[in-house]
């Protein structure tokens, strides 16, 4: 082993944005910091690579949903640091049945900031009532969705749950705003359920089932109603997707990092970590490096941290073994002549996501097949095209597609090989967008495939799972990534602190995680340097008025 040339406050290990977010909470306290990373590419899964001559391509997130909603760019001041996001406006758009059918049917959904134009579009294309359901569920969903996005910024224990929550039920004119029963069975029911208590078209029902299911969990399972509650914020903020691809917003974090003096590490990772007397005290990289330190944030897979801890490893951690589940989706990326066009829809369709889907029979079977190890006999897509809205992405006449694919198994049950399945795979999920965008498929001149298998190699994502442990109700809050881990810190290992989807809230693009990791780290060192530093100063002030009275 060599020896670093010098000791940190702080090693973060992993430069995923929820990495980065702790290191820059941390910086701007005044400890120093380094992260440090075992890719060539900052920034984990968000992160944006030249694919192709000229063409940016997102390795993993595209569009930016909780971070937006979470006060990190704004408390970090990002924008500052060169991070630009474009509205997705219209933030989802679904096709009709039938492309170009007349009727009702045959009118897209388009789904806005504005309100009043989503529940037009909503009005023309499945009726007035569900229109009229549609504006009162986002009355009642939007301070609930507030709600969830407040337990999602705190440690999930059980006073921060009731500080986030209890203003729901909190008296008024001396009755509960919302009955405590009602509001149990709502957050604990199906998003299926809640759908089908609030709408009637299937076309409506089916496009936010799909929105809601990019967290994982089919929308059939409980507690996933708030995944689909969510859109009712969409209305406030909407997704966003960074100037230059995703990565634009790690790139943002490393440039505040190192204004506060931190530094980043690539293409020499974690090996082991240090540990004497049951605290831990530092990194060895994998070029043999020692990197001293007081804490480590692991902001990695939690199965990478045990690996790390080794035979250190207390046994809340060794013994720590969240559902990582059977892969989670199948991604193509394309370069094409052309972004998608769909019958009866202009270019508002192509600012958001896509949700090509017109009936949750279709989710439901694709589950289905990714529960029997199969991929699905009929894949349903969702696609973005970014660069419909943002240049840097693609030179003049060329577009990036990203078409995601919800539900391949990472390990099939016929024991077939992914790396041979690619290819077919991608052009049926490509043939999957040309039903509702006909010629789509012919504009299409070049694929990047990122199988669950590639994503594991490519990403570090054990079995291809993108939120790292299912984001299923046993494995949320208090109880991600296990009962005794989920405070940010591992017992029996000081100075060991935990950040990244692993951890709470999970997955997506939010950085509430290494933002609540940070501040765990922070309460337990007590006076951080900076406010030492101020009160120093300040004594000195009374003390010099003190000598002059």
């Amino acid at each position: 082993m060599t020896a670093s040339p010098g000791a940190v406050d702080v090693v973060v290990v992993g430069s995923g944005h929820n990495g980065l977010v702790a290191a820059c909470y941390l910086a701007r306290e005044g400890l120093s910091v380094e992260v440090l990373e075992s890719d060539e590419v900052l920034g984990g899964a968000v992160s944006t690579v030249e694919r192709w001559p000229g063409v940016r391509v997102d390795r993993g997130s595209s569009a930016h949903v909780i971070v937006r909603h979470s006060g990190i760019v704004e408390e970090l001041a990002l924008a500052g640091h060169g991070l630009r996001y474009i509205d997705c406006d219209p933030w989802g758009f679904a096709p009709a049945p039938s492309p170009g059918a007349p009727g009702p049917d045959g009118r897209p959904l388009v789904l806005s900031v504005d309100l009043d134009a989503t529940c037009a579009s909503i009005e023309a294309a499945c009726g007035p009532e569900d229109a009229a359901a549609y504006r009162r569920f986002v009355e009642v969903w939007a301070p609930r969705s507030r709600a969830v996005v407040a337990s999602f910024g705190r440690a999930p224990t059980a006073g921060g749950l009731l500080r986030s929550f209890w203003p729901l039920g909190a008296p008024a004119d001396g009755r509960p705003r919302t009955p405590g029963g009602e509001l149990a069975a709502d957050f604990l029911g199906s998003g299926d359920a809640l759908l089908d208590k609030w709408f009637t078209s299937e076309r409506l029902k089916a496009a936010l089932a799909w929105f809601g299911a990019q967290s994982g969990p089919p929308m059939s399972e409980p507690g996933t109603a708030a995944m689909v509650g969510w859109v009712a914020l969409l209305h406030d903020v909407p997704p966003g997707h960074p100037v230059g691809g995703s990565g634009g917003l790690t790139e943002a974090l490393r440039r505040r990092l190192e204004a506060d003096g931190g530094r980043v590490v690539l293409g020499d990772g974690a090996a082991r970590l240090l540990v004497e007397d049951g605290r831990v005290t530092g990194v060895e990289t994998r070029s043999g490096r020692v990197v001293r330190a007081n804490s480590v944030v692991a902001a990695c897979h939690i199965g990478v941290t045990r690996e790390l801890a080794g035979e250190a490893a207390p046994p809340v951690l060794a013994d720590a073994a969240p559902p990582v589940g059977n892969g989670f989706g199948l991604v193509v990326r394309a370069l094409t002549d052309a972004p998608p066009s769909y019958p009866g829809a202009g270019p508002e369709a192509l600012q958001g996501l896509q949700l090509l889907c017109t009936d949750r029979a279709q989710l439901a079977a694709a589950h289905g097949d990714w529960g029997a190890g199969r991929v699905p006999r009929e894949p349903v897509p969702l696609a973005m095209s970014f660069s419909a809205s943002d240049a840097t992405l693609a030179p003049p006449g060329q577009h990036v597609v990203t078409i995601w694919g919800q539900w391949y198994p990472y390990a099939l049950a016929d024991g077939a090989d992914w790396d041979a399945l690619a290819d077919a795979e991608a052009r049926r999920l490509v043939a999957a967008v040309d039903r509702y965008a006909p010629g789509f498929a012919a504009s299409v001149r070049k694929t990047y495939v990122q199988t669950p298998l590639a994503l594991e190699r490519e990403l570090s994502l054990p079995r291809g799972n993108v939120m790292h442990v299912e984001m299923g109700l046993a494995s949320m809050f208090a109880l991600r990534p296990a009962p005794g881990l989920s405070g940010h810190r591992v017992p029996g290992l000081t100075g060991l602190y935990l950040a990244g989807a692993s951890t709470h809230p999970g997955g997506g693009v939010s950085g509430n995680s290494g933002r609540t990791a940070a501040r765990t780290l922070l309460a337990d060192r007590g006076a951080l340097p900076r406010a030492r530093a101020v009160a120093g100063r300040a004594l000195r002030r009374v003390r010099g008025g003190a000598g002059r009275a």
